[in-house]
């Protein structure tokens, strides 16, 4: 293993502890020794890689958004080369946001939180990782839809909307309902999306 590689790798413990630990304790209780402990490494290990706890945390807000904007864009970009339709390419990517919050429920939990709490360091930094999420959402609205008909006329205001709702659904599955499959959540907003509540409740 190259020393790339080693670095990458130990990134990702200390990603993993800080999540895990911030989701239990909060940011705040949480020591560095705690996250070093977690992830199997020496606290000096920590300031090498990050200049502090809250460096840490930004950069484990950057890497968690980059996951998951890469999910939607893949989904989107899967749709695009089977010739999918707006609907389809926005089911797509609600699919691939639900996934990826089942895979990733404490970051996502920390990251909405996260994102209300204006009075933190990082707030330019979540600014910035939330701009990159929904603005992959709106080109690919955008690249699907190009007339604009579809996706109504703001297409800035559709997309963050799209992220929102999934991330918020997605987090009430996980904590309320969590014996529900991601199948039937997904399902849901299908019919939420396509317009299809109300009546006998079926897709047509």
């Amino acid at each position: 293993m190259d020393s790339g590689t080693r670095r990458h790798a130990t990134r990702q413990r200390l990603y993993d502890a800080a999540v895990a630990l911030i989701a239990e304790q909060g940011f705040s209780a949480t020591t560095v020794e705690e996250i070093a402990e977690r992830a199997g490494v020496a606290k000096g290990t920590v300031y090498y890689n990050f200049e502090s706890k809250t460096g840490l945390f930004e950069a484990l807000l950057r890497h968690g958004v980059e996951q998951l904007t890469s999910s939607l864009e893949r989904a989107a970009d899967d749709a695009a080369r089977r010739g999918a339709d707006l609907g389809e390419t926005v089911d797509a990517m609600v699919r691939a946001g639900l996934v990826f919050v089942d895979r990733c429920p404490a970051f996502t939990q920390l990251y909405v939180a996260e994102l209300w709490r204006t009075n933190r360091a990082w707030q330019p930094t979540l600014a910035a990782v939330r701009l990159r999420v929904v603005a992959a959402v709106e080109r690919a609205l955008r690249g699907a839809d190009p007339g604009g008909a579809g996706a109504g006329d703001d297409v800035p205001l559709t997309a963050s909307a799209l992220v929102g709702m999934v991330l918020t659904t997605a987090l009430d599955w996980k904590v309320f309902q969590p014996e529900r499959s991601l199948d039937e959540v997904h399902g849901a907003l299908s019919l939420l999306l396509r317009g299809r509540i109300g009546g006998s409740g079926r897709p047509g």
